[in-house]
């Protein structure tokens, strides 16, 4: 299980409707991070062999939403998989956070039972450490960026003898998906937005290296601002982040008044993944607005962060201002 960040903590009050259910948690359970393994088995492991595979009768450039037709027969009981566009990226490599589309469907139907191209966002998920159905850890690592492969995916490397009764999937379903592979995010990834002129000298000074190493954060021996602050040090070019969207970011938190970090995803070797909706007000309010690819700088005071509820164990005291710098790596 992944470390808990201070950030996602729960501290009473503070973070918003975290055990609600929504749309796209529920449509989060037809996709293929329902992986149907637990975390006390070893996945499944299967042959990977060429095909057969339905052919793509629409949609065939990469990022297009493809038609896929029915399969043509029976299925292999292998995994199948094949690049249809060879990207010219780096290589998807274990463990990275994988960016990508897809549309998923039935082999012996063609009944499509999740994409994400009509959703008009990539999801984002960490590929080959378990976390999504083990046809996708086994098929996508070692692919390359702006590739397009298609899997059909046997029971056992998908859902399992259960299925997934919400999609309509049964246990003996072969699946099929095409996968556009958009971008992959690692522990040493950072913003790489344009630098943007830090002339306010009562404000934390941040570092602008794009070197996966985590920036300085000089702050001023100066009262700490009464209200939220939230300015780019870095201004990427990507979409605007929205209050319902999940984000991928590095971060790394300080105190205001000792400049001690009391958080850091660069230290903890993690991203952190998670819905604006479930972090503090600060966190939510400081990057709606802003785009992705971008570095910023978010000063919080007491009542948009932890108040006087502060984290057990942390270093974080009461009534604290807290100074953050997050690039926002991806709409997750």
């Amino acid at each position: 299980m992944r470390r808990r960040s201070l950030l996602l903590a729960v501290p009473a009050g503070l973070l918003t409707l975290a055990g609600c259910g929504d749309d796209k948690a529920d449509k989060a359970k037809s996709k293929p991070t329902d992986s149907p393994t637990n975390a006390t088995s070893a996945p499944p492991t299967a042959k990977i062999v060429d095909g057969p595979l339905p052919e793509i009768t629409k949609g065939t450039k990469f990022g297009e939403k493809p038609t896929v037709a029915k399969g043509p027969g029976k299925p292999s009981s292998d995994l199948a998989v094949k690049t249809l566009i060879e990207g010219k990226g780096k290589e998807v490599v274990k463990g990275d956070y994988l960016q990508a589309n897809y549309l998923g469907q039935i082999w012996a139907t063609a009944k499509v039972f999740d994409n994400s191209y009509d959703r008009g966002n990539p999801t984002v998920f960490p590929i080959g450490v378990g976390q999504v159905i083990p046809g996708w850890d086994q098929a996508l690592v070692g692919k390359k960026i702006d590739s397009r492969v298609e899997l059909a995916i046997p029971p056992k490397m998908g859902y399992g003898e259960e299925g997934n009764k919400q999609a309509g999937i049964k246990g003996s379903d072969t699946l099929v998906f095409v996968v556009d592979i958009v971008d992959t995010f690692n522990a040493k990834s950072s913003a790489k937005g344009k630098e943007v002129a830090q002339s306010n000298k009562d404000l934390p000074k941040v570092g602008t290296n794009t070197d996966g190493k985590a920036p300085s954060i000089d702050v001023p021996k100066t009262d700490a601002p009464k209200k939220l602050v939230a300015s780019y040090i870095l201004e990427g070019d990507g979409d605007e982040v929205k209050e319902t969207d999940g984000l991928l970011c590095q971060y790394k938190g300080v105190l205001w008044a000792d400049g001690k970090e009391f958080d850091s995803s660069y230290k903890s070797g993690q991203l952190a993944q998670f819905q604006l909706a479930q972090v503090v007000k600060g966190w939510a309010q400081g990057l709606t607005g802003k785009k992705v690819g971008s570095r910023v700088l978010i000063v919080i005071p007491p009542e948009l962060g932890y108040g006087d509820q502060p984290p057990q164990g942390s270093s974080i005291k009461k009534d604290s201002t807290l100074v953050f710098t997050v690039d926002i790596l991806a709409k997750a």
